[in-house]
């Protein structure tokens, strides 16, 4: 039998042999690409030369590409371990004609591979082709339904006519699409499948799929031939092995195996000792490690946003299955080093980040398991009360505190919700979600959108535009091609000298001057492989293709550069301080400051971070230079060039270097395309200004270059000076002055406190005097400001201890405008009337537009606005009367 990496390389070296270039995978985090989370199919790489904004130096690849889909069209989560298919990460195995061959050979050589390779039985695949659609004008795909029935072996009646929902493929709402042609597998034990082609049965698969791209769809919906036609293809690397290895599940096969052995020997059952619901839990901990591996190699980590909301929400699910084969300690992170040995040959990637990918998911892990169990119960305590009240379905504001209190992903909540037989109000959910999130969004940042080939302007034809930016900052040029988005000027120079944002560095600013023209350029930013400069014009200015001057400022440029260096000596230090673990996750290079993200699991220490400080300004002293080199990237590599989490490198790679000599070894070896200063004594003093945590296992350093960092020491001795006077202390003794200071205070805040404490307590006897009466029930109502909720708490308690048949409601009303309600009841009434405090605090609350509760005897609550305080009293003594005697 085949084994899955066996199969894998039989694929990359057919269509090597057909000519094509392989290219290895991109990284599933597309960091090019805004509109995608994660990389989801095998042309998402080549998307730039489908859309014809970009170039490639062959025109035959073939690939097996890491993807990931978890949600939308093209996954269902809660399917993933019920199942034997679905996935959320796959690979996909592709073959790609950019303008080379088309339909004639890319079914020839399927056929062939599938058939003659692999031996799969002619007698068991049909192909499927478009059968046309008039709403587009569109004719049946005949040619490739010839071609099926001449070139292949293939009886010609499982050659499949299908409609545009099965068999034309389209990028997006526009650009470049066509009809594609499915392979399908009738794997029913007799061979008598025909009928279960694309009718969603397992048992009657597509396993590959053709897509002849030859179409525009036009922004008004029309179609138009492309110049140049292409083949992309894709086919589903678990489910080929399936076929294959011949066994019944993608989880039976090799690929999945050894995943599920190690699963049972860390949680001491074999998978098939396992009662079935524990074998579903063992497959969804089997594709969810697979995931999670890859995704935090190629840079995604956990958090509560974007991609890493995704990975958070995976990893959760895993672990929450995992209480199903009773793992209550982290588990998930011990998978790893299988997945190492699976892959690593395949995507040598996973093997130099497999340390760093075990402690992120050990950390998520540590951090959840701390609320799972606690979450676990709340859960349950929502449940039975919904059951009292012979309600199904957990309201969205519950399953928003599970998310918000206890990190319970509403998927996760919807699954043990369904396992019961209840349901989520997933809409009360996103009402809730969006109340919190508010984020304030960065104000004035370009974006660049895909855009059709026509939207461009071509001033001057060019095969390709080259950046000249490390050399010059002031040259003579032309335009290539320009375009008019959101009232800006989008343009290509031939030459540039402004470098696009990338690698954390900033776009360039400056001017574009030609004739009768003046642009000033805002941003610079990539499509593709240009420099695409974002520019705006006093008025409408007319483009022409005569010669232009663009000039990069300077006065921004060079303080970049500054910071740009000191990032690199930055990540040194920090990996000579801290360990070989540290990592680069993530960088800002701006003109005013520096940012930078690293891997570590703690808190740097203060110490720690005077030391790497010191290290970094010595290296400054010393006035090293930065040497620039072209090389192989495997070289580069080898000498111990430093790369960037989840990007994708060339074959030829420029490799900065900070060394005393070429001969002595470097502080420095990044592989890197920024700008940089040429001595490390310009860069001038370094000081880091904070250091803090973004997510589970990453931490973040802020730091000052140059001149801000003169402006910063400066301003910080002003204030030590100014506390020096004002507190008579030298600067030295300032710390524990302060200190002091601090503890006088809080023993003064206790004083009042026990102060205000007996004061109010010393009241109880005159607010049960003032009791107001409904029937045979007491209602004490106070209202004040600012007081300590503890306080009015033991206020209740004395009320309760010294009076009968009493509720005690107090109305704390605070600076920003809020309110507390305490609510305090006696046992009498609440046995004898049903009448709960946390009942009473939870609807008055709700009133008010807040929310609460707490015990029978005693709960609290709070709102925005006191602006609804008599509705909320006119509701409780109404309560009151009709439960008074």
């Amino acid at each position: 039998m085949k084994t899955s990496n066996q199969i894998r390389q039989e694929f990359i070296d057919f269509f090597k042999s057909k000519d094509h270039t392989f290219v290895p995978s991109a990284p599933v985090v597309p960091h090019d690409d805004p509109t995608l989370l994660f990389t989801n199919a095998g042309m998402n790489q080549f998307k730039d030369v489908f859309l014809e904004t970009g170039k490639r130096s062959y025109q035959r690849a073939a690939n097996s590409q890491k993807c990931i889909r978890v949600s939308g069209k093209h996954n269902d989560l809660e399917e993933v371990g019920q199942d034997n298919y679905h996935h959320t990460y796959f690979e996909m195995l592709g073959n790609w004609s950019f303008g080379d061959y088309f339909k004639e050979d890319a079914i020839r050589w399927a056929w062939e591979l599938l058939t003659e390779v692999w031996g799969i039985p002619g007698e068991r695949l049909y192909a499927t082709v478009f059968g046309g659609d008039e709403e587009d004008g569109l004719p049946a795909d005949e040619e490739a339904e010839r071609l099926w029935k001449e070139v292949t072996g293939i009886n010609p009646a499982h050659v499949l006519r299908f409609g545009k929902k099965d068999n034309f493929w389209e990028m997006g709402e526009t650009g470049p699409c066509g009809p594609c042609s499915e392979i399908h597998i009738d794997l029913t034990p007799d061979g008598s499948g025909g009928k279960l082609v694309n009718a969603g049965s397992p048992e009657v698969i597509e396993i590959w799929n053709l897509v002849f791209i030859q179409f525009n769809r036009q922004s008004n919906g029309k179609l138009s031939l492309l110049p140049a036609k292409h083949v992309d293809t894709g086919m589903g690397f678990e489910r080929l092995v399936r076929v294959l290895q011949k066994v019944d599940s993608n989880y039976e096969t090799d690929i999945f195996k050894p995943i599920l052995e190690r699963i049972g020997e860390v949680v001491g059952v074999p998978f098939r000792s396992a009662n079935a619901e524990q074998q579903v839990a063992f497959q969804v901990i089997a594709d969810h490690i697979r995931m999670l591996t890859f995704s935090i190699s190629d840079g995604a980590l956990p958090s509560n946003e974007g991609r890493g909301y995704v990975l958070r929400r995976i990893l959760r699910r895993a672990a929450r299955f995992g209480r199903k084969l009773e793992m209550h300690e982290p588990f998930i992170f011990k998978l790893v080093p299988t997945l190492v040995e699976l892959y690593g040959g395949a995507f040598p990637e996973i093997v130099e980040k497999a340390p760093y990918v075990m402690d992120v998911i050990r950390s998520e892990e540590e951090s959840f398991n701390k609320t799972l169990d606690r979450g676990i119960e709340i859960f349950n305590d929502i449940i039975s009360e919904l059951k009292a009240k012979k309600q199904s379905v957990i309201p969205g504001g519950e399953a928003f505190k599970l998310y918000d209190t206890f990190g319970f992903p509403v998927d996760l909540t919807r699954v043990m919700a369904e396992e019961i037989g209840f349901s989520v109000d997933e809409d009360g959910f996103t009402v809730e979600m969006e109340k919190q999130r508010e984020r304030a969004r960065k104000a004035g940042k370009f974006t660049l959108q895909e855009s059709e080939a026509g939207d461009w302007q071509v001033l001057n034809p060019a095969e390709e535009t080259t950046f000249v930016g490390y050399e010059t900052h002031d040259l003579e040029t032309r335009i290539h091609k320009y375009t008019r988005r959101n009232g800006h000027y989008h343009l290509i120079l031939i030459e540039t000298p402004f470098y696009a944002e990338s690698g954390g560095q900033v776009g360039d600013r400056g001017k574009i001057i030609g004739d009768g023209f003046e642009l000033e350029v805002l941003d610079t930013q990539k499509e593709s492989d240009h420099n695409v400069c974002i520019c705006r014009a006093e008025g409408d200015v007319t483009l022409t293709g005569g010669p232009v001057r663009a000039v990069v400022d300077m006065e921004l440029r060079k303080p970049t550069t500054y910071n740009h260096t000191a990032t690199h000596l930055l990540h040194a230090a920090l990996r000579e301080v801290l360990g070989e673990h540290v990592r680069q996750a993530g960088s800002l290079v701006a003109p005013d400051h520096l940012r930078f993200d690293f891997t570590h699991f703690k808190k740097v220490e203060p110490e720690q971070l005077e030391t790497i400080e010191r290290i970094v300004n010595r290296q400054i002293r010393e006035d090293y230079p930065v040497r620039y080199e072209y090389t192989d990237f495997n070289a580069a590599k080898q000498r111990g060039a430093m790369a960037l989490f989840g990007e994708k490198y060339g074959d030829v790679v420029r490799v900065v270097s900070i060394a005393n000599s070429p001969e002595t070894a470097p502080v420095s070896l990044e592989l890197c395309g920024g700008c940089h200063v040429q001595q490390t004594g310009q860069i001038g003093p370094f000081v880091i200004v904070q250091e803090s945590s973004i997510a589970s296992g990453v931490r973040r350093i802020e730091a000052l270059t140059g001149p801000k960092a003169v402006e910063y020491i400066q301003r910080s001795r002003d204030v030590v000076q100014e506390l020096d006077q004002l507190l008579n202390t030298p600067a030295p003794e300032l710390t524990g002055r302060v200190r002091q200071m601090m503890e006088q205070i809080r023993g003064l805040e206790k004083q009042i406190q026990q102060l205000q404490a007996k004061e109010v307590l010393s009241r109880t006897d005159e607010f049960l005097a003032k009791a107001e009466q409904y029937g045979d029930i007491n209602l004490i109502v106070e209202q004040f400001e600012d007081q300590d909720v503890n306080l009015l708490k033991q206020l209740g308690d004395a009320i309760r201890q010294k009076s009968e048949q009493t509720v005690g409601f107090f109305v704390n009303l605070l600076p920003d405008g809020r309110v507390n309600f305490i609510c305090a009841v006696t046992d009498d009434l609440i046995k004898g009337r049903q009448l709960k405090a946390g009942d009473l605090v939870k609807e008055a609350a709700k009133i008010a537009g807040g929310g609460g509760g707490g015990q029978p005897h005693l709960a609290t609550a709070g709102a925005k606005s006191a602006d609804k305080l008599p509705e909320v009293l006119q509701f409780l003594k109404a309560k009151l009367a009709g439960a008074g005697k």
